[in-house]
């Protein structure tokens, strides 16, 4: 509605033909300029009271009560010409405030975490899933149907680890049958092996034309915003019998032992479950963490170390010589006590640990039906005892890890690649999914031309003795950007050394030998060879 100067008659002629006050339908862009510091000078004049002159034409006029400011557009130029502005410095103190409009939600939109009871309350699709898929494993279909429908996905590529593969054909069938109107048309197998989160083929699945990739059986170690393609991480957790995990434990250590839950993604709710009755049961219970994994979860490269601080050490070193399992604690149920190897709590020659206080001994619990994951922790964690729940045997085991005999080795091949005689290095590139970051090459390669060594940049997507055999006659060593626990476990099958890239600033004198050896790989504020190393994250090469 527009409004005219109060001390001028509405009928009067000379009015303009269009007042601003608040319709500016004719005005140009200036005026709204105009408009929006006429309003702060308005909220002045109303509270200051000021009888002082405004502007040269209001010099002889004298006002005897602040009257409200009106803005109008002159016909002739078209501009807008405030009658009665402020001083500028009294316009420059003024504090400005600012109005942000909220922005209106979609009543139509469809919330990503929601899903709609079309899909949640489909018996079809409930019982394809119940009678097809097993019931302890959560492939999260209707979550991935939801997704897929949002996404407007026609294309989807499937990538799961070699334990799940049995299931990939009923997953593709039970996708494309239950999609949304019909949307999905194709659904791909990617049937390469995947070790890890580390391996995930965002750009195989681009390749082939997906709109969208789903990764089964890993975390989200390569974030969503650096994949090709939009990702969807499906866990797959899986169900276990944590009462029959807790009470194996706590047949097996004593009342104050501290214990620390760890365990692949898999289990991540058993690691919380059972960290929850494990304090109910007066065993002091944690579950740690190493960012930006999930709280438990532990990887092959990277785990949560100095568990236990020191004391954890008063404890002993629980890593002998040894490496096979001690059994602790059958399926049946009966985990009896005493030194046994046959159902015991403690293993025979290990009695020395039980004479330790119950509140100086840390402990891990790692649930996991292999030791690949585990031997991480342990590395990391070199003076802790370590027990392990496999959830399908139902079994409790003491595990045990050859530590100096591994930094042993380790050094060994440390020194090797110090030779003077060590002339030319090759640089392998892991094209296994995400495993090489070119980051990190480009910080490899700057390091050896600086110390005016000769190398060369191999890409391979696994690395095996026989193959790098073929360039033994040129190479003196290599350094692998693929997986750290590559040359832990099996660097010593090859014949000249194969370095990660922690061993190679070791033995370029880089970085110090750590006593315990580095896990870290994934962990935030890592490691200069690691992948979340500040410089590395970008996975851009870097001249350095």
């Amino acid at each position: 509605m527009a409004t005219t100067p109060s001390n001028l008659p509405r009928d009067d002629p000379s009015l303009p033909s269009v007042t601003c006050a608040e319709t500016t339908s004719t005005c140009t862009g200036s005026c709204n300029d105009e408009r929006a510091r006429s309003s702060n000078i308005i909220a002045q004049s109303d509270g200051g009271g000021n009888d002082e002159p405004m502007n040269d034409i209001g010099k002889d006029q004298k006002q005897e009560r602040p009257t409200p400011i009106h803005e109008t557009c002159t016909k002739a130029e078209g501009q807008h010409q405030p009658q009665n502005p402020l001083p500028q410095q009294q316009q420059q103190n003024k504090p400005r405030r600012v109005y942000r409009r909220r922005r209106r939600r979609n009543k139509h939109s469809e919330d990503p975490n929601t899903i709609p009871e079309s899909i949640s309350q489909n018996v079809a699709l409930q019982l394809a899933i119940q009678s097809s898929l097993p019931q302890d494993y959560e492939f999260e279909i209707m979550k991935t149907v939801h997704r897929i429908h949002l996404s407007k996905a026609k294309h989807v590529a499937l990538q799961m680890p070699e334990g799940l593969l049995m299931y990939a054909c009923t997953i593709a069938d039970i996708l494309k049958k239950f999609s949304v109107d019909g949307l999905l048309e194709t659904v791909s197998i990617l049937g390469d092996v995947t070790y890890g989160a580390c391996c995930i083929d965002d750009l195989g699945a681009k390749a082939l034309g997906a709109d969208l990739l789903i990764h089964y059986g890993h975390s989200c170690l390569v974030p969503l915003n650096a994949t090709a393609i939009p990702c969807l991480y499906i866990f797959v957790e899986i169900r276990v019998d944590v009462q029959h995990l807790v009470d194996c434990f706590c047949e097996t250590c004593p009342v104050g032992t501290r214990v620390h839950v760890m365990g692949t993604v898999q289990f991540r709710p058993a690691v919380a479950a059972a960290a929850r009755l494990l304090n109910e049961r007066e065993r002091i219970a944690t579950v740690p963490q190493a960012k930006p994994l999930s709280p438990g979860e532990v990887l092959g490269c990277t785990a949560p170390a100095n568990l236990g601080g020191i004391d954890g050490a008063e404890a002993g070193d629980t890593n002998a010589n040894c490496a096979n399992s001690t059994n602790c604690c059958s399926g049946s149920g009966d985990c009896g006590e005493g030194t046994e190897t046959d159902g015991g709590a403690v293993a025979d020659g290990d009695t020395d640990r039980m004479s330790v206080p119950a509140r100086n001994v840390h402990v891990m619990l790692f649930i996991a039906d292999g030791r690949f994951h585990l031997e991480a922790a342990m590395i990391a964690n070199p003076s802790l005892r370590a027990l392990r729940y496999d959830p399908y045997a139902k079994s409790l085991t003491d595990e045990r890890y050859e530590t100096e005999k591994m930094k042993s080795i380790r050094q060994n091949a440390i020194q090797r690649a110090m030779d003077p005689s060590v002339k030319v290095y090759g640089i392998i590139l892991g094209t296994l999914g995400r495993q090489g970051n070119p980051a990190i090459l480009g910080h490899v390669r700057s390091l050896l031309r600086r110390r005016g060594k000769r190398c060369f940049v191999l890409l391979l997507s696994e690395i095996f003795p026989k193959k790098l055999d073929m360039f033994s006659k040129r190479v003196d060593v290599w350094v692998q950007i693929a997986c750290p626990r590559l040359s832990v476990d099996w660097g010593h099958f090859f014949t000249k050394p194969v370095l990660s890239v922690y061993e190679l600033n070791v033995a370029l004198g880089e970085e110090k030998w750590r006593d315990i050896y580095p896990m870290d790989f994934y962990t935030v504020n890592s490691g200069r060879g690691s992948n979340y190393h500040e410089n590395n994250r970008s996975r851009q090469i870097r001249n350095e």
